[in-house]
């Protein structure tokens, strides 16, 4: 029996493979839902992987794995430095959650470098491109 995790985005993510490359990578969105759900299932994990752009709808998935005690490693996109609701619905998890970056956020632009997020994560894995996704996935399988 497989135990279910979550992988949340946040705003812009949705647009991977297009947005910026040199950044972010040419890995589609498509091709992360694909290699999150493969490696998931390859650790015994059954992944759902979501995008959104409003703040509000992500405050609520984080509520539902509270709720779930589902683990989830989330990528707040630009949620990650301001957004003081979702650092406060993600201080409410019942189940380790991994704050992951494709990007270092410490190398690009100062305001970047302060995560609302990171003190109430389990942990962080950032600056790997996409492989950060497997970077979390795999140390959830490891706690």
């Amino acid at each position: 029996m497989s135990s279910r995790v979550l992988v949340l985005n946040g705003p812009n993510l949705g647009r991977l493979g297009s947005r910026e490359p040199d950044v972010y990578g040419a890995t589609s969105y498509a091709g992360l839902v694909e290699e999150c759900t493969k490696l998931g299932a390859e650790l015994g994990f059954d992944v759902e992987v979501r995008e959104t752009n409003d703040e509000g709808e992500m405050i609520r998935w984080l509520h539902e794995a509270a709720d779930g005690r589902i683990p989830v490693v989330l990528n707040p996109g630009a949620f990650t430095h301001y957004s003081y609701g979702m650092r406060d619905a993600a201080a409410q998890r019942t189940a380790p959650l991994i704050e992951v970056h494709i990007s270092n956020p410490h190398a690009r632009e100062e305001f970047r470098h302060t995560s609302v997020v990171a003190a109430v994560a389990t942990g962080t894995v950032a600056g790997f491109g996409i492989n950060s996704y497997r970077l979390a996935l795999r140390a959830l399988a490891d706690t």
